[in-house]
């Protein structure tokens, strides 16, 4: 019986943890990405620069998608049954919405140009990566909060 009810408890969360793992893997790819172009500093316009600055937008709409879908659409909707995790997710949620208007915006000035302003990249990356950074922080208080959840319904 006790097997049972531990592969049922699988079973039931395993699309959650593939949410998760796929969350998570954008979010890497993301920062390998960001730190590349970080490291690309000077800018000087060329076409490996658009390149990578090109790869590296799909990848942080990607990843925000990714974090939308997977993470935040329960609970922007109020579907999100846990109490605990919505709690949290009301303070937070507010933030990390804003931090999206940011990533559209830095996609937005650079994610289709052909020709680069190194200054303005420079600028808007670095404030970019410190609005990640806060991002990175609240997504992984709401992780938390979910285990957290988690722990308490399995000891339940």
């Amino acid at each position: 019986m006790l097997q049972t009810i531990e592969r049922s408890d699988y079973d039931r969360r395993a699309p959650s943890q593939s949410r998760l793992f796929t969350l998570l893997d954008t979010r890497r790819q993301t920062w390998m990405l960001y730190s590349q172009l970080a490291d690309a500093r000077p800018f000087k316009s060329s076409s490996e620069l658009d390149s990578l600055v090109h790869r590296f937008c799909q990848t942080l709409i990607d990843y925000t998608a990714s974090a939308h879908f997977q993470l935040y659409h329960r609970l922007a909707e109020g579907t999100e049954a846990r109490a605990n995790l919505m709690a949290v997710a009301e303070t937070i949620y507010p933030v990390i919405a804003r931090s999206t208007d940011v990533i559209l915006a830095f996609n937005d000035a650079f994610g289709e140009h052909d020709q680069l302003d190194g200054e303005a990249l420079d600028a808007a990356l670095s404030y970019l990566g410190e609005t990640l950074v806060q991002r990175i922080e609240l997504e992984d208080r709401i992780l938390e909060a979910a285990r957290h959840d988690r722990r308490s319904d399995t000891q339940a």
